[in-house]
């Protein structure tokens, strides 16, 4: 007599279910991540409360975490569309950086020459069209050739990041920066104002919570959304209620990417006001959002205080590299393995095991 292991999937399971499901899945993460902090020979509960006393224990953090949080409400906004598709983008980070390309541009081309309110506007714009283009690109790949999105999505990434360093240390190196790979600044007009004493560029953050409002009612009150949500329900029941996957794809995918081009034009614009490398222009925005979206459930209102969340444990990570001696991969450690604790949730929220004796 032997036991097997059945997987039943779950029916309609309630919210508090859900609800509980999330909060155990990120406090076994936690649990997991004070065992890397033990391996590290640092006080795991130190750790974590460093972490976001940094992020949310003082003014001064606060507003980081602010700062920090829009592009990741942008970006993880933008992902909660594709993902409802099952049309898995990770390529947000090579959009961001090509829409923080494309709005640099403008800003040096026109921002001696124009006014502000011309200026800014279309630097969002082209940031938007930049991103767009760029994830149009795995998008036609897919509904034409069946590549992986995954693949050809993660690879665009570092298709990105070499134009950007080539730019930066070719044909748009600034005059100004003594042979550094940085383009010269952009004119006042085209720099966005901030909160006084803070880095908030409040302008990008009203976009930002405009998009999400936007995106929620695109989903779930609109024919699109519709459609969106059935072809990620199942893609033939799609194809016989006769919705076109290929538009759908394209659309949503174009919507994707511009709202990541458009983070990255804001952090061009608001906080950095040149181009550089790309690590320096994101701090991981485009593979932290990844994260937020999965915390959020794929609900772009939700994606706020996901971001938030999230952002906070960027800013902390920096807190604990300096007051505990930490690596900088303690961060990627951190998300990763939230991530993954997400997964596993989002398994068991969906199914039940059972053990069946033979």
């Amino acid at each position: 007599m032997g036991i097997t292991i059945e997987t039943l999937p779950r029916q309609d399971p309630p919210g508090w279910f859900k609800i509980c499901i999330i909060l155990l899945s990120l406090f076994t993460g936690l649990c997991a991540i004070g065992i890397v902090f033990l391996v590290k020979g640092v006080n795991p509960l130190y750790a974590i409360y460093k972490i976001f006393a940094g992020s949310f224990g003082s003014v001064y953090g606060i507003k980081e975490t602010i700062t920090k949080a829009i592009p990741l409400i942008l970006i993880a906004g933008g992902l909660t569309l594709v993902f409802r598709a099952k049309f898995w983008n990770i390529g947000a980070e090579g959009q961001l950086v090509l829409g923080a390309a494309a709005a640099t541009w403008i800003g040096l081309a026109i921002g001696p020459v124009m006014p502000a309110w011309i200026t800014l506007p279309l630097m969002i714009l082209a940031g938007f069209i930049a991103g767009a283009i760029w994830a149009l690109i795995p998008a036609l790949l897919k509904v034409r050739f069946t590549i992986n999105e995954v693949i050809s999505t993660l690879m665009l990434n570092y298709v990105a990041a070499e134009i950007i360093k080539f730019l930066v240390v070719g044909p748009w190196k600034g005059s100004t920066k003594f042979g550094f790979p940085y383009t010269d600044n952009i004119p006042a007009s085209a720099v966005l104002d901030v909160i006084p004493g803070s880095r908030i560029h409040y302008i990008t953050l009203i976009i930002a919570l405009a998009a999400v409002v936007i995106l929620f009612f695109l989903m779930f009150k609109t024919r699109t959304g519709y459609e969106v949500r059935v072809i990620g329900e199942s893609r033939e029941a799609a194809r016989y209620a006769g919705i076109n996957y290929v538009k759908s794809i394209i659309i949503i995918m174009c919507i994707s990417g511009g709202v990541a081009g458009l983070a990255g034009a804001g952090e061009i614009a608001g906080i950095h006001h040149q181009l550089t490398y790309p690590d320096q222009i994101s701090a991981g925005y485009g593979f932290t959002a990844i994260i937020v979206a999965w915390l959020a459930k794929l609900n772009p209102l939700f994606v706020i205080i996901a971001g938030i969340f999230f952002a906070g444990i960027l800013v902390g990570g920096d807190a604990i590299q300096i007051s505990l001696g930490l690596p900088a991969a303690t961060v990627g450690i951190f998300n990763g393995i939230i991530l993954f604790f997400l997964i596993m949730g989002e398994f068991f929220m969906n199914n039940r095991i059972r053990l069946k004796r033979n």
